[in-house]
């Protein structure tokens, strides 16, 4: 009877590492957030034109306001990402500024950040891509320095679809409802505090009483 216990025993302990998960996630999606803030930021007046052009650009009312909201919430939040200050709370400006990216930039180019079209759910854009690339390569190898020029990476069209946006905020979404987590995060001990403080007010109550 103990032996099929013990599989699941094992399970019910791992429960003590359970704060590896939301630092991991903090931990990847603090320069995913600090990147973006930071190109932002550098290049705020092209941010701000990006964010109001209707032609070229995202057409966003109040492109001033929405550009240092993104630019505040990405900087800010890798910050706090990173001490685990305030996570759950900073996960939800977050998670807007991913579901703006998905509907106002990548969703018309489906999935695929990277074109793949052995990938399911390829669509007609990432489908085509195969033969641009595919002329792409056999035009370098013949007038380019090929090999030089691949030596970092293989040669690939970018699609820019909503796939890492996508993965960020159900990541964030974790976030939100675990919070940052155990013992590597201000909340965590800031919340310990609290707790003590509480203890020890009604401590302090229940003698006046007695």
């Amino acid at each position: 009877m103990q032996r099929h216990l013990l599989p699941q025993q094992l399970v019910n302990r791992s429960r003590l590492f359970d704060w590896l998960a939301p630092l991991t996630f903090r931990l990847y999606l603090v320069p995913v957030f600090w990147m973006a803030g930071i190109n932002k930021l550098q290049g705020f007046d092209d941010t701000v034109a990006w964010f109001g052009n209707s032609e070229w650009g995202l057409g966003l009312p109040f492109p001033w306001l929405m550009a240092f909201l993104a630019t505040a919430s990405e900087l800010g939040g890798a910050v706090l990402l990173l001490v685990g200050l305030g996570v759950r709370w900073v996960s939800v400006p977050l998670m807007v500024t991913m579901a703006v990216a998905i509907v106002t930039v990548h969703w018309p180019n489906g999935w695929q950040a990277i074109a793949d079209p052995s990938a399911p759910f390829a669509n007609a854009q990432v489908l085509a891509s195969a033969d641009k690339l595919a002329k792409a390569r056999e035009l370098l190898q013949e007038h380019g320095h090929y090999d030089w020029l691949t030596s970092s990476g293989p040669l690939v069209i970018l699609n820019n679809g909503y796939e890492f946006a996508a993965t960020y905020f159900i990541m964030l979404l974790s976030l939100f409802f675990s919070g940052a987590g155990r013992y590597l995060s201000v909340d965590h001990w800031f919340s310990r505090y609290l707790e003590r403080r509480s203890a020890k007010a009604g401590a302090v109550s229940a003698q006046a009483l007695g």
